[in-house]
């Protein structure tokens, strides 16, 4: 006899993600028909603008598409030489007893990736190993999903050296003639991503033995939990049993390892960060104007040496990877491309999910509507004290990172006007952006308009209103913990 809580779980109705993006979608055409009406800023979307929108969001998230497409056939090679389930069964079997610290580890992993990069579209493809790994461990795949969301959301949150947050920024205020101090900015950072970081990893931990001692706790709704055995089931009983990992298999997972870390910092701006990038990283040879002589390996590779490169040569190397990890996983060149092809495919509902969310802010930038929304936050704020300004712009903030979902497209457009406004007041620009930093990190912890946050949870087969309805709580403590940390440093800056 089902429970009263199966019964209710059952009959919970939830939209599909494609249905929460059409429906905002439809809802910011009809703001702007609304909002024309009254200024000469803001176009109405016609209806062809909004059937097109998807379109063009497609075309405008191309290359995140065509990385998460690729990234679909490289794990599909994984899956089909075995090494990726017993690699899960292998590391399940070692921390027999002590799974749940999988999660405080992975979290700071993805947190370091997120403050240092802005590491976001790329854990895509972490949302269904985790969904699996989490599974075989006792737990669900809302902890793997959790594990991925918070830990690079908190990062990006609390960006040190994000150059796709506060490197856009502080490029924007440079064009307007505005100095920062990058200590101050590196400092608030580290303190942001630290706290919040913390506070997240206690939370998916608490919900992480709730639900081993009692799968009965679980958020997920009875339809989700067979849509998940369905997906991650095989793979979480495969962890399950006593496996060995083959030579071929151990080579494969060594070679996977690799291939994430160095699309990892590929990603970073070794130069920017005064890093050393010579040996293994760069070792191409340049003359003193900076010009080609010889080639960095990776560059033979991909067209650009590491710590330049972004989704085409990300989608370029795992491209290559996964044609090796097939050769050196013993599978036939049938076999090679038949199982790419089915990985990308794998994918596609993924890829929908994030041209449709890009669609969105598409239509926005097309009507006008976000630089309206931004001049009239600015205007608000003129002449308010900081104790009250701070708090005030990270609201502001917040609002507009719904309609501008991308960091370095919010940079771009807001900082030429947000920061010379802090400055005129007397308040520091490098608190202006970190209050950036952590409202738009917040928002994107959650945000429909997210093709990351859409598409990995389609990945781990969880509905957005599930992950709405677990994180909120959290969120709040993370939006009230942002404010005051960026508040106290307006008024002592």
């Amino acid at each position: 006899m089902r429970t009263m809580t199966e019964t209710a779980k059952k009959k919970r109705g939830m939209p599909s993600s494609f249905t929460i993006l059409l429906a905002l979608l439809a809802i910011v055409a009809v703001i702007t028909v609304i909002v024309s009406g009254t200024t000469d800023a803001v176009t109405a979307a016609t209806f062809s603008d909004f059937f097109t929108a998807p379109v063009k969001g497609f075309a405008d998230a191309l290359p995140v598409c065509l990385f998460v497409m690729i990234l679909g056939g490289f794990l599909g090679m994984m899956t089909e030489t075995g090494a990726l389930d017993n690699g899960i069964a292998v590391l399940v079997q070692k921390l027999k007893g002590r799974e749940i610290w999988i999660i405080p580890v992975l979290m700071c992993l993805f947190a370091l990736g997120g403050t240092s990069y802005g590491m976001c579209e790329e854990t895509v493809p972490f949302y269904a190993l985790l969904a699996a790994t989490m599974m075989a461990g006792g737990f669900d795949p809302l902890v793997g999903a959790a594990t991925v969301l918070l830990g690079a959301g908190c990062g990006c949150l609390g960006s040190t050296v994000n150059p796709f947050a506060v490197g856009a920024a502080v490029d924007a205020l440079s064009s307007k003639g505005i100095e920062v101090d990058q200590t101050i900015i590196i400092g608030l950072g580290f303190l942001l991503t630290v706290v919040t970081t913390l506070i997240s990893i206690i939370f998916v931990m608490r919900y992480a033995k709730k639900v081993k001692a009692d799968k009965g706790s679980t958020f997920l709704s009875l339809q989700e939990q067979k849509d998940a055995e369905a997906a991650h089931g095989a793979a979480a009983a495969e962890a399950a049993k006593e496996v060995k990992l083959t030579g071929r298999q151990k080579a494969v997972l060594g070679i996977f390892a690799f291939t994430f870390v160095v699309m990892i910092v590929g990603f970073i701006p070794l130069g920017d960060l005064n890093a050393n990038v010579a040996g293994f990283f760069d070792n191409g040879v340049y003359d003193a104007d900076g010009n080609t002589i010889t080639q960095a390996w990776s560059a033979v590779v991909t067209g650009l040496p590491i710590g330049q490169w972004y989704f085409d040569e990300a989608s370029t190397w795992f491209f290559v990877m996964a044609i090796v990890i097939g050769i050196v996983g013993g599978l036939s060149e049938k076999q090679i491309v038949n199982t790419f092809i089915t990985g990308a495919a794998d994918m596609m509902s993924v890829v929908l999910i994030i041209a449709l969310a890009r669609g969105i802010s598409v239509l926005m930038a097309a009507t006008g509507l976000n630089m309206y929304v931004l001049d009239a936050a600015a205007a608000m704020l003129r002449g308010v004290p900081s104790f009250i300004f701070a708090p005030v712009a990270f609201l502001v903030y917040f609002g507009l990172s719904f309609l501008i979902p991308s960091t370095s497209g919010m940079a771009t457009v807001s900082m030429p006007i947000m920061g010379p406004l802090a400055a005129g007041l007397g308040f520091s620009p490098e608190v202006m952006v970190m209050i950036f930093s952590s409202a738009i990190g917040v928002v994107n912890l959650f945000t429909p308009t997210s093709g990351a946050i859409m598409g990995g949870l389609s990945l781990a087969k969880i509905e957005w209103t599930t992950w709405l309805k677990f994180a909120m709580p959290l969120i709040v403590i993370l939006t009230l913990v942002s404010m005051v940390i960026t508040t106290v440093a307006c008024m002592v800056i």
